[in-house]
């Protein structure tokens, strides 16, 4: 339909110029060629060139003139699609993109066969997963240019991605049918229809398919990969061997490739898997790979000759992470002896002889052993004794290899590793820095000590650490964020957690968070680029990886660490009578408490309002006066054009401010943001599904409570946090249940009753689990907790089960010991401050390295300001 106010020849004519300068980002010609049109009475108020100075307007950063512009040109032309399109645009560059569909959608009510417009939807479909959507979209396109391949592409792609695979391969196998290209770009295609019938489990029209056309594939190893795996799955095994067996031959160190190899050869015992991986040593004696899986598959005295010569060879070139290659071996106490003997062996023979062994030393009839030999087999017991956590002949081996080469780096890392695992996390950060002044321009060995640094709660320092390796001109903080360096983020997040300073650890949180916002926004300019360029294989790799992103570790562990604090902030907000109002609420009723909490309440949204709305208001002037200033500053040569400016598509985020993000409002709502991404994406960690309960057990929510139990319990049933929720529900369940609607009551009962028979009485429940477990610690623990908390009375027996320090307890741990300790100090149990010096001196005994069980005394040894740094919270990883 036409516009509501169409214009004559003259102003459309410099309209079709403001889209040209647009188009061209000569944004000055442009405002200058929509003033011309405005300028006149009569068109002073035309919809699209108003709409057209907004989007130029957006592009130079003008946000809030912008956005004025193109709605008042909206209102003054509801018909037009370029103003509605125009809209879109602007929502989509503020990432509000379920906004800018509508638009699009309303653009092409009124032109609706608009290609622009049907490209832009289609991209933002396809970002927010609309994908019956853009299938719609992707068939208008196609039926408008049935010409285009791109056409036939993104058509295929809809119906691929909502698994619609017949359809998929009738369109492909159509285009393909009127196509006689051979280049790389069809060959990918190619490669793409066969990604197809596999995922469709046509594993024999896949063969055929290859059989067909591999000659025209250009990724012969993906050609050769794909035969042997679809071979494997139709069941013929000589087939797939002979791509396996040229695999190897391409690739001598591809693990994957003789697992596959073993499975088309229908090798069942180890005896013949050992066989066939020794013959290829002997057939490429240098490859690492079978010498190193041949290991998996022996036992006794055959795996002890194979593991001398593999640890011989390792040793005797010098390998650092020779350990850390053989340590999956360690899952059998009998190899875990058979290493050690033979290690232990060899340093009493290299000392003595220079030779791995004295029988070696007899013969003479070869070279002896290099001086560094006897330093690598120091450096590998080190490493064993500390995987066994058997500290002090680990220190032991570590230092004699420092005694041997003071100026190796790696001993140093290994000795701060030792440490680390002891508890000991201020000594294992001095080693670490000792080992980054050996090698200043190292920045792995950089990283690693300002990890070592976070861990023992120095941020300052691993700030001025990484400082090293970040912009000049920018602080660390600043800059490593700007990287998205995630681990130090993280890191950071638990360090600012066990200093207890709430705000800047949830800063650090919001921050990961927005990093993978970032990342799934970054995926916009892939869409049409991937079909573009045909590299279709890894595009669907890409959008299946977007659609997960937050189940990355580290996500999970910041979104852990937002939920505790966030949990703690609800449980323990700060005290706003010593930060805002200094009012003693001490003799005030709870009615009193409760009016005033709320007019505190009242009192802070409205001063939050008044400023955001100030410094909006501050924005919008400084948005204005900034193009006029810098025409004044930066006088254009003659003919240069706005070209040269920026454009500003990306949003600004709101500024993170720790003392603002401490003081929310709604902490609990908060938690929940981090929690759903986890059940989503996390939904198999039990930890996912424990922190909903305690989020919803504040929020008071019986049926999600319970859900969250269900789910929990199908995990891991037995799980000692579990149990404590089990615990707090039955007596919360107890204490409301008058309350609670009959329908409620009866589907509570029903749940309970599959997850725990007919025990309805928390206290019953409590003694049949620590009867249950009564050889398990982290069992003692959670059990003595709820004891307490049914009945404060039995104080004494529930701190004896907690304090339980026997060997013969399973689970017995330097965190899980921490824990105890902070427990018993924070009054978990009551008033404990003699029990919990008595554990702690009882830990210390355990565990005499680690630093959360040093007595006072040591620790105020110790530098000042590393006890100040510290603070009160758990120092304690492994």
């Amino acid at each position: 339909m036409p516009s509501n106010n169409p214009l004559p020849a003259k102003e459309n004519s410099l309209f079709k110029r403001i889209l040209k300068c647009y188009e061209l980002k000569q944004y000055k010609n442009g405002l200058k060629f929509a003033k011309q049109i405005l300028s006149n009475p009569k068109f002073s108020e035309h919809g699209e060139t108003l709409a057209m100075k907004g989007l130029i307007l957006n592009c130079l950063g003008r946000k809030a003139e912008a956005y004025d512009h193109v709605r008042r040109g909206l209102r003054n032309d509801l018909r037009s699609h370029v103003c509605w399109h125009v809209y879109g645009l602007l929502q989509r560059s503020e990432k509000k993109y379920d906004e800018a569909i509508k638009c699009y959608r309303n653009a092409l009510k009124w032109d609706r066969d608009n290609i622009q417009i049907l490209k832009d939807l289609s991209l933002l479909q396809i970002q927010m997963r609309d994908l019956e959507g853009y299938r719609d979209t992707r068939y208008l396109l196609f039926i408008l240019r049935p010409a285009q391949r791109l056409s036939w592409i993104g058509f295929a792609m809809a119906y691929h991605l909502l698994n619609e695979y017949e359809m998929t391969l009738k369109i492909l196998k159509t285009f393909l049918t009127v196509s006689t290209a051979t280049d790389f770009e069809h060959s990918e295609l190619l490669l793409y229809q066969n990604m197809v019938y596999q995922e469709q489990k046509a594993y024999d029209e896949a063969i055929k398919h290859l059989d067909r056309y591999n000659l025209i594939m250009y990724d012969k190893l993906a050609v050769n990969e794909t035969y042997g795996d679809l071979y494997l799955k139709v069941g013929k095994h000589e087939e797939a061997q002979q791509h396996y067996i040229e695999l190897i031959e391409r690739n001598q160190e591809n693990v994957e490739y003789y697992k596959k190899l073993q499975e088309a050869m229908k090798l069942i015992s180890d005896e013949e898997k050992f066989d066939m991986l020794k013959s290829y040593c002997e057939k490429y004696p240098h490859a690492h790979a079978p010498r190193r899986l041949a290991l998996n598959h022996c036992q006794g005295d055959k795996f002890k000759q194979e593991i001398d010569q593999y640890l011989r060879r390792g040793l005797h070139k010098g390998v650092p992470p020779l350990f850390v290659d053989i340590n999956s071996l360690y899952n059998d106490p009998v190899r875990v002896t058979t290493v050690e003997t033979l290690a232990e062996s060899y340093v009493e023979a290299l000392k003595k002889t220079g030779y791995f062994s004295f029988e070696d030393a007899e013969k003479g009839d070869s070279p002896k052993e290099p001086a560094s030999a006897l330093l690598w087999t120091y450096y590998f017991l080190a490493q064993h004794y500390d995987f066994l956590r058997n500290t002090e002949k680990a220190l032991y081996y570590i230092d004699l290899a420092i005694d041997h080469t003071p100026t190796l780096i790696e001993l140093f890392v290994i000795k701060g590793k030792i440490h680390k695992h002891a508890g000991d996390v201020e000594e294992a950060y001095k080693w670490l820095d000792e080992a980054q002044g050996l090698d200043t321009a190292d920045r792995y060995i950089n990283s690693k000590c300002a990890k070592y640094m976070l861990r023992a709660n120095l941020v300052q320092q691993a700030e001025e650490m990484c400082s090293k390796f970040t912009r000049e001109g920018v602080s660390a903080m600043e800059s490593l964020n700007e990287m998205q360096c995630m681990w130090f983020q993280t890191e950071c997040a638990l360090a600012y957690q066990r200093l207890k300073k709430w705000g800047e650890a949830l800063k650090k949180c919001h921050e990961v968070d927005r990093h993978f916002t970032e990342i799934f926004d970054d995926q916009v300019d892939f869409h049409t680029y991937c079909m573009r360029k045909m590299t279709l294989r890894s595009y669907v790799g890409l959008l299946r990886l977007e659609d997960v992103l937050r189940s990355h570790p580290f996500y999970i562990r910041a979104a852990i660490c937002a939920i505790s604090v966030y949990l703690h902030l609800e449980d323990k907000p700060l005290n706003s009578s010593q930060n805002e109002h200094h009012q003693n609420t001490e003799n005030l009723t709870p009615v009193e408490y409760k009016k005033l909490k709320l007019k505190q309440k009242r009192a802070r949204k409205k001063a939050e309002k008044e400023k955001k709305e100030a410094e909006a208001a501050a924005a919008e002037k400084k948005e204005a006066e900034a193009p006029q200033q810098q025409q004044q500053q930066r006088p254009r040569k003659p003919g240069r054009h706005a070209a040269a400016d920026v454009e500003q598509d990306a949003p600004k985020l709101e500024k993170l401010v720790p003392e603002k993000l401490a003081k929310v409002d709604d902490p609990l709502e908060q938690a929940i943001k981090f929690l759903k991404p986890l059940q989503l994406l996390a939904s198999n960690r039990i930890e996912t599904h424990l922190m909903a309960f305690e989020i919803y057990f504040r929020k008071e929510k019986p049926l999600i409570m319970l859900q969250s139990i269900k789910r929990a319990h199908r995990l891991n049933p037995s799980d000692p946090a579990l149990h404590s929720c089990l615990v707090r529900f039955l007596l919360w369940r107890s204490n409301n249940k008058e309350s609670l609607d009959p329908s409620v009551n009866v589907v509570i009962d029903s749940t309970l009753s599959q997850l725990i028979g007919n025990v309805t009485d928390a206290h019953e429940l409590n003694s049949q689990f620590l009867q249950k477990y009564s050889n398990s610690l982290p069992a003692l623990f959670e059990g003595s907790k709820m004891m307490y908390l049914l009945d404060s009375s039995r104080k004494e027996e529930a701190v004896s089960l907690a304090t339980k320090l026997d060997d013969k307890l399973e689970g017995i741990s330097i965190p899980l010991c921490t824990k105890i300790v902070e427990s018993l100090q924070e009054g978990v149990f009551g008033s404990c401050e003699k029990e919990s010096e008595e554990y702690k001196k009882l830990c210390h005994a355990r565990y005499p390295l680690a630093t959360a069980f040093k007595p006072v005394s040591s620790e105020s040894a110790s530098d000042s300001s590393i006890s100040e740094s510290q603070g009160q919270g758990a120092r304690v990883f492994t």
